[in-house]
């Protein structure tokens, strides 16, 4: 199995005064030629945006761009006609496809919101747009892994255009999952939301990434109470 860790301090930093944001991959200003993306997972991004403040309207395309608010709520906008709020415990997705625009704002004018942004790569080029939204059960479901998108539409996930599966758990001290890969040519990518777990040998803390691959399986170990982290199983090439 090969493995690389990203420490939660060594990950790219901006603050521009309304957003306080940490960069996992290459981005905007943030370049590392050794962490452009891991397979089909090109951005991870950890945004922390003020009250009443946010991201302008402003485009993309053929990107699977997927929300994931930690604290909070996000207001959000788009050129498809969708709006709303994603609070935590929600997860949206948005297929950008041939092209579209959007803002996202926070929706409170005085708390902070906390969010995940999250970019993979498409298997299918200038879809026409789409958008989802979904109250998920992650937060309830302790002690478990919960699947939050997938690559086809079920019951209780969201779909991307992309062979790629994002778990959530959320952890009492000492239990432990196992996670079986799709495909043996996939690769894992542990973020940890908060707390310290043991992902095969290696422990990993609040922020910390871990990409691995190589593997059909890995053991997950949680060494706190409240420990949460996001799994995003994706092809390494595509």
């Amino acid at each position: 199995m090969n493995s690389i860790l990203i420490k939660a301090n060594t990950r790219g930093h901006a603050y521009h005064g309304w957003l306080d944001t940490y960069h996992t991959f290459s981005f905007a200003n943030y370049y590392d030629p050794q962490r452009i993306h891991f397979g089909a997972l090109r951005v991870l991004n950890d945004d922390v945006v003020i009250g009443g403040e946010g991201f302008e309207k402003h485009p993309h395309d053929n990107m699977e761009i997927i929300t994931i608010p930690l604290k909070g709520g996000v207001k959000h906008g788009d050129s498809m006609g969708n709006g709303g709020i994603i609070r935590e415990g929600d997860v949206q997705v948005m297929s950008a496809g041939t092209g579209v625009t959007h803002s996202e704002y926070n929706a409170d004018s005085k708390q902070s919101v906390n969010f995940f942004q999250i970019w993979v790569f498409p298997n299918k080029k200038n879809v026409v747009p789409r958008y989802e939204q979904k109250k998920m059960t992650f937060l309830q479901n302790r002690n478990t892994l919960n699947e939050i998108v997938t690559p086809e539409p079920t019951e209780y996930a969201l779909w991307i255009y992309q062979q790629a599966w994002f778990n959530i758990g959320s952890f009492d001290t000492n239990k432990e999952v196992e996670y079986k890969l799709h495909n043996l040519e996939n690769g894992l990518f542990a973020m940890v939301i908060q707390g310290e777990f043991e992902v095969g040998d290696i422990r990993i803390e609040n922020r910390d990434g871990l990409a691995l691959w190589g593997t059909t399986e890995i053991k997950i170990k949680s060494l706190n109470d409240d420990a949460r982290i996001l799994l995003i199983e994706v092809p390494m090439t595509w």
